[in-house]
Formats: C-alpha cells, sequence, structure tokens
C-alpha cells in the first residue's frame, strides 16, 4: 500500500553517509539528523507520530510502547541494518506498519572481522600491540608472547546464514575444519563445498571446538543462547568470538571464566548492554575488545543505505518493498 502520491516524510534517526543523505532529500520529504545524536525515546515518539517513513537504526529501540504513539501516517519503518531485534515486530504488524531491513550486504565485512578477531585472540595481536606501544618490549625471544596456531583447529560456528557461510569459507582458506550448528542443518550444496559437519546438538559440538564463532541472530530464542551452562562445556584451551548480538551470551559468566581461566581468550565486537562493557572484562588481557564495528566499512554503509532508499521507493510506489522482515531466522 502506497503512503500517498506526494513526497512520504521520511525520517532518520542517525546520520547517514553523504551519498544517501543527498539522494534521500533528493527523493523524499526527509529530516535528517545532522548531530548524529541518538534519539531519545520520546524523540522517537515525536518522530513517529508525524512521519510516513521512520528510518532507524539498530541502536534505536522502536518497542510496543514507542509504537503505540505511532500516527496514522506511519505506514514504513525502513530499519537501517541487518538485525531487527531492536524493533517490536509483532506490535507493528498489528498496526499495519510494514518493517524492513537491509540483509547481505553486510555478510562480506562481518566475516572479515569474525576471522580478525580470531587471528587476533589466538595470536595475541592486541596484547603484543600494547606492548610495543608502552614501551616495554625488550626485543624477540623464542618464548615470548606465544599464541595458538589456528591451521588445522576446529571452528564451531553458531548460525549458518549468509554470514556464518562467509565465515566457514574463510576459514578453510586457513585451513580451519568447520563445524556448525543451526536450526535447519544446511542443504549438501551449500555443506558439501564447505566441507562443514553439522552438529543438531550445540551441546555436543560446543565440548569438542577449539574456536567457537556467534553468528545467529539475537531472538527470543537465542537469547543467552550460550548461558553460564553451555559455556561451562567449552574447552579451557577454547576461543570465543561474538561478532552477532551481544544478548546472544551470558555476559556475566563469559568474564567470570575468562577471569578464572577456564576460557583461553574471547574477541567481542558486540556487548549485552552496549555501550556499556562489564569494567572486569576490560581489565582482561586475553579479550580483545571492539566497538560494534564489524560492518563498519564506507561501502557497506553505503549500501545499506541504498537498501533503505530502494525498499522506501518500492513501497511508496504500491509494490512489495524486497527486504520485508516476516519473521527472525536462526
Amino acid at each position: 500500500m502506497a503512503v500517498s502520491p506526494k513526497k512520504p516524510h521520511v525520517i532518520v534517526t542517525r546520520k547517514l553517509p553523504d551519498a544517501i543523505e543527498t539522494r534521500m532529500m533528493e527523493l523524499f520529504d526527509t529530516r535528517l539528523n545532522a548531530d548524529d545524536k541518538p534519539m531519545t525515546q520520546a524523540q522517537l515518539i515525536e518522530a513517529i507520530k508525524t512521519a510516513d517513513v521512520l528510518v532507524p537504526t539498530v541502536t534505536d529501540r522502536i518497542d510496543a510502547r514507542v509504537l503505540s504513539q505511532a500516527g496514522p501516517k506511519l505506514r514504513l519503518i525502513a530499519s537501517f541494518g541487518t538485525g531487527v531485534d531492536h524493533i517490536d515486530l509483532d506490535t507493528a504488524r498489528q498496526r499495519g506498519v510494514v518493517v524492513t531491513n537491509t540483509p547481505g550486504v553486510l555478510t562480506e565485512d562481518t566475516a572479515d572481522m569474525t576471522m580478525a578477531l580470531i587471528l587476533a585472540v589466538a595470536r595475541r595481536v592486541g596484547e603484543g600491540e600494547r606492548l610495543v606501544r608502552a614501551a616495554k618490549w625488550t626485543g624477540w625471544a623464542p618464548t615470548a608472547m606465544l599464541g595458538a596456531r589456528i591451521w588445522g583447529k576446529r571452528l564451531g560456528i553458531i548460525g549458518m546464514g549468509r554470514i556464518g557461510q562467509a565465515v566457514a569459507r574463510r576459514a578453510r582458506g586457513f585451513g580451519m575444519a568447520v563445524h556448525y550448528h543451526n536450526r535447519r542443518r544446511l542443504h549438501a550444496d551449500i555443506e558439501k563445498p564447505l566441507e562443514a559437519t553439522y552438529w543438531e546438538s550445540l551441546d555436543q559440538m560446543l565440548a569438542r571446538m577449539d574456536i567457537v564463532s556467534i553468528n545467529c541472530p539475537h531472538t527470543p530464542a537465542t537469547y543467552h543462547l550460550l548461558s553460564a551452562r553451555r559455556l561451562k562445556l567449552m574447552r579451557p584451551s577454547a576461543i570465543l568470538v561474538n561478532t552477532a548480538r551481544g544478548e546472544v551470551v551470558d555476559e556475566n559468566a563469559l568474564t567470570r571464566m575468562l577471569r578464572a581461566g577456564e576460557l583461553a581468550g574471547a574477541g567481542l565486537d558486540v556487548f549485552e548492554h552496549e555501550p556499556a562493557i562489564n569494567p572486569k572484562l576490560i581489565e582482561l588481557d586475553k579479550v580483545v575488545l571492539l566497538p560494534h564495528m564489524g560492518s563498519a566499512t564506507l561501502e557497506g554503509r553505503i549500501e545499506m543505505g541504498e537498501k533503505v532508499i530502494i525498499n522506501i521507493k518500492t513501497f511508496v510506489d504500491g509494490h512489495r518493498p524486497p527486504d520485508r522482515v516476516l519473521a527472525a531466522m536462526f
């Protein structure tokens, strides 16, 4: 259903790449966020009272309280991002509001960052860099800064969608054995080229992996999927990497285990309560911490914006947007 024959009023909650903002101004009656300060809940409510289309990001909480204040004009939430756990999809559907996202364009960037974290933790890259910057490096020594080889190691991927498969392709290039747990087993045409081993039981897979990579979305079903009990199943020599969503891991339990030496290390690009990070986690040398930058490439952000524009334009023209969100997948 098209919102109006005239230009729709589009409200963008954060600053986007200049090329995307310029194109949006040309196509729509657009209100931008010039200073890039995150909107408060009150500001989001005011925005959806007047907007035909809201363009939020993954850090904007579009929950039932916000959606209940939506004006009659709001018909589309064109989210700038792949994840949709920040939007109350049920309430949106009940109010007749279509939700779209930007899948696919961040696959390679996020998979690159996953491999970067695997290497950084296993080879103690962060520790070495800090040593040099602190002017504490005294020269090469046979037993200094010993890490772990990743060639020949078993990688367990949790969530074998686009990103999980892209991680698997990279891992094969690094000589790793690929294992995975997914809600459904992949078709043989996908599984065989990746030489990937499927585990129906996540518990059984966790107990046998050298490295575990989380690549599933955050849904009610995946909240604390890696609970304290499941984390305890992992080997003390194992590494955990998360470039998906912080809520998938019980962060307090993970921190306790890392402090106790019950895990070898972790690479985290996302956090359960971000941007807040457990101070005890920050103190640990064996952890590499990044500011949710797995998808942060200029190319990726522009492609995301182009998808948002296509979704809005298609919807305004009275057609089904290509990236309409129907159900959460894992």
